[in-house]
């Protein structure tokens, strides 16, 4: 497939109806834990909608590589889908259009199909603002060390630069992944081999945790919690669990913190409106993500 064009138009999305049942679905890998396909089904509900929401877990039978999946799912009348860990960036290539937003990211969250083309989005940018801005909303943007420059932490990254940041780190174990986040980031952006993290946070006043490490999955800290002091503020972009071993370190040591919940609930909310048109309701949403128990 050529590369994706931009589009301005495409998320003007038909408006669902509760005759005709929306089909979506989550791709990624170990999404068993999801609560995505329980707040949209149950948003759906409220609004008069029938949806069907799947897991697509590439660990767990969804077979084939990314394209195969995206096919079938096309073909099967998906009204669009999720894409999560680690399908955000190479899902690009196989898309017809980009939003602004995923253009600028260079990664995607939310596919729609629609008139026969793959539209491409990013709420991921706009999730992570609105998380911060709740509930954080006196965080110091003057320097922030984000560990991780995947999907994910493109997005954040240039949701720090909407929040103020002035200057912004970048670390991954993949140095070169750091590198050319810290040039489609621009001005004030650099990348920190993570042998350097201590004096990273040293200069920091927030820290986020863009990479899986902190889930079921993946259980762990990105950095060492000796690097943490009290003046921090810390968020962390993993929901399953909340309570991720570096938050946990963060509040010991006197930090502010913030969990995933936020972010994955406001990039639900987005997701949905160009799904189906209309407009979600966030605080339904999160009471939905909460009503599945403790993560």
């Amino acid at each position: 497939m050529s590369e994706p064009a931009k589009s301005r138009d495409w998320d003007k999305a038909p408006i669902a109806s509760a005759s005709q049942p929306m089909r979506l679905g989550l791709v990624g890998r170990g999404i068993t834990l999801s609560r995505t396909p329980r707040m949209h089904e149950a948003e759906a509900r409220a609004q008069g909608l029938a949806c069907h929401y799947a897991l697509l877990d590439t660990d767990r039978g969804a077979a084939g590589s990314l394209a195969d999946v995206i096919d079938r799912a096309e073909q099967s009348a998906f009204a669009g889908l999720n894409v999560t860990y680690p399908y955000k960036q190479d899902v690009v290539a196989l898309l017809d259009t980009l939003s602004d937003a995923a253009e600028r990211v260079g990664a995607v969250n939310t596919v729609v199909f629609k008139d026969g083309r793959r539209h491409g989005d990013n709420t991921d940018l706009w999730g992570f603002v609105q998380n911060i801005q709740n509930g954080l909303p006196d965080a110091a943007m003057g320097t922030v060390l984000l560990i991780g420059a995947g999907g994910a932490g493109n997005a954040v990254a240039h949701a720090l630069r909407d929040l103020g940041a002035l200057k912004i780190l970048v670390a991954d174990v993949r140095e070169g992944a750091a590198q050319a986040l810290c040039k489609a980031v621009g001005r004030e952006s650099e990348a920190v081999p993570m042998e350097r993290l201590a004096g990273a946070a040293a200069a920091a006043d927030g820290i986020v945790n863009a990479t899986p490490v902190g889930t079921a999955e993946l259980p762990g800290t990105p950095m060492d919690p000796a690097f943490l002091q009290p003046r921090h503020w810390v968020s962390d972009i993993v929901y399953f669990p909340l309570q991720t071993a570096l938050l946990a370190a963060a509040r010991a040591a006197g930090c502010d913190t913030l969990s995933g919940e936020g972010m994955a609930v406001f990039q639900a909310v987005r997701a949905f409106e160009l799904f189906t048109g209309r407009p979600a309701d966030a605080g339904r949403m999160r009471a939905t993500f909460r009503a599945a128990g403790p993560a």
